[in-house]
């Protein structure tokens, strides 16, 4: 079985073929088309056309995702996707059976299946890039929610007022770009000659403002967590995205809760927190189990 797998980033669309064991025979990116969801379908279909034996394609992207219909209603950064019937239009150039999911939920399924997850009824994921992406699994089953948004937790306000103002929601307040910034001030840098790698190198360097920044900044993952621990009870939380190669980062957020659990005046269950097992392939990987899920079967 030969499964064309997409991970449709804001930057590349990275490709693979697949089969049902998680075995990659290919893999590849081309840019990601930014100004129309024509030029989309053309770049996918492109990548289809080079290959034989396709039984079926995979597709994770960003926004609220419709798998069922096969319909974008939100294209997350890539707007140009919002309320497309994206499954239909590709159909149309490659007739193979096609299934679409989420990105952040693809990450939580090949958990799920094939990570750290896969030995718990119930765990969640989080993704932290430019803004945080969540997975919610129930069950050994990706919860979708009424609206297609279960899990997604970016958009989860974490102001003192209870308003949702766009700087002081979760995924901004702790996506990646955050810690850089913080990091930038502290040092007093040019916010665009700070990354991921720049702040960690000075953390495992011992600079006592990187590990303070850190810290400040795995605190308020941390209360999510434990809100998250105490609405829904799962067995484990898995965190991914560029940094969690970083094992401190895993390493204060569990450091932040055990505070956390210390001092709150209640017995609570404690979140137990790893890092995700895939890192650059978490989504294609996900992808596939999604169609595997969809179409397996039947």
């Amino acid at each position: 079985m030969n499964i064309l797998t997409f991970d449709i980033g804001g930057t590349f669309i990275k490709y693979a073929i697949m089969n049902e064991k998680n075995e990659f025979t290919a893999k590849g990116k081309v840019p990601t088309p930014q100004f129309s969801r024509e030029d989309l379908i053309d770049a996918l279909a492109s990548v289809y056309a080079e290959y034989q034996d396709i039984e079926g394609i995979a597709i994770s992207m960003p926004g609220i995702i419709d798998r069922v219909n096969g319909y974008c209603s939100m294209g997350g950064a890539l707007t140009y996707n919002n309320d497309f019937h994206l499954r239909d239009a590709l159909y149309r150039k490659c007739p193979v059976p096609i299934a679409m999911e989420n990105d952040a939920k693809c990450a939580a399924m090949a958990e799920a299946v094939f990570g750290s997850l896969k030995d718990v009824e119930d765990g969640f994921v989080l993704i932290f890039g430019t803004m945080i992406g969540g997975g919610y699994v129930n069950n050994r089953r990706l919860v979708r929610g009424k609206h297609f948004s279960a899990g997604e937790v970016s958009y989860i306000t974490a102001s003192h007022d209870g308003w949702p103002y766009k700087e002081e929601v979760f995924g901004n307040r702790c996506g990646t770009p955050r810690l850089c910034g913080m990091y930038a001030e502290v040092k007093h840098l040019d916010p665009s000659e700070v990354n991921g790698i720049v702040v960690f190198d000075a953390v495992n360097n011992g600079d006592p403002d990187a590990a303070e920044v850190l810290k400040r900044y795995c605190h308020e993952i941390a209360i999510q967590i434990f809100n998250l621990q105490t609405i829904i009870d799962p067995e484990r939380f898995a965190v991914g995205g560029g940094i969690s190669a970083q094992p401190v980062f895993t390493e204060t957020i569990r450091s932040c809760l055990e505070e956390m659990y210390e001092k709150c005046p209640y017995s609570v269950p404690h979140a137990e927190v790893v890092t995700c097992m895939f890192q650059n392939d978490a989504i294609l990987v996900g992808a596939l189990s999604c169609w595997l899920d969809t179409y397996a079967q039947k």
